[in-house]
């Protein structure tokens, strides 16, 4: 029998809930988020400095773990696609290599990017935290986390503060 609240994720006796905090620890000794929040069982951090509101997250979904960057302003979206165009770069390539700078090892990771049915514009991936005990998949968690937040603040309006320097 599993207490409540303990959702055991993709890997038997690994609850979210633990995975989340380890993430949450990490991302406010990392003091690169505005803040840093546990909000309906999951993650979300506002970023800082960026030209519009946009907010980083991890976020359990059908026993997975996303992690995610979403916006409500179309143009700030288009600034990060528009930033990827113009200088060739692929999103995954980025992604990985701040993966790597983090410590990550895994699989080049992927990546989608839509329009929610909140309206939101979100860029996505899934954390791979299947056969991980606790402690490896909130590090996991974390290296996703301040890996999206490290690959996005340099690209379009996401690190306005840094612009104006």
């Amino acid at each position: 029998m599993r207490p409540e609240g303990a959702v055991v994720m993709g890997t038997a006796g690994v609850g979210v809930d633990q995975i989340i905090a380890i993430a949450k620890d990490r991302a406010d000794k990392a003091k690169v988020f505005e803040s840093v929040q546990i909000q309906d069982g999951g993650l979300v951090c506002k970023a800082l400095g960026s030209a519009e509101e946009a907010h980083y997250r991890l976020t359990p979904r059908d026993g997975s773990l996303i992690v995610s960057l979403d916006m409500a302003d179309r143009w700030q979206s288009e600034s990060i696609e528009s930033t990827l165009m113009h200088t060739g770069d692929k999103l995954e390539e980025l992604l990985d290599e701040e993966l790597a700078e983090l410590g990550y090892e895994g699989d080049m990771p992927n990546y989608r990017h839509f329009r929610s049915d909140a309206l939101l514009f979100v860029f996505e991936s899934t954390v791979p935290i299947g056969g991980l005990d606790t402690d490896d998949a909130g590090e996991r968690a974390a290296q996703f986390l301040l890996g999206y937040e490290a690959c996005f603040r340099q690209l379009g309006d996401m690190d306005a503060d840094g612009d104006e320097d």
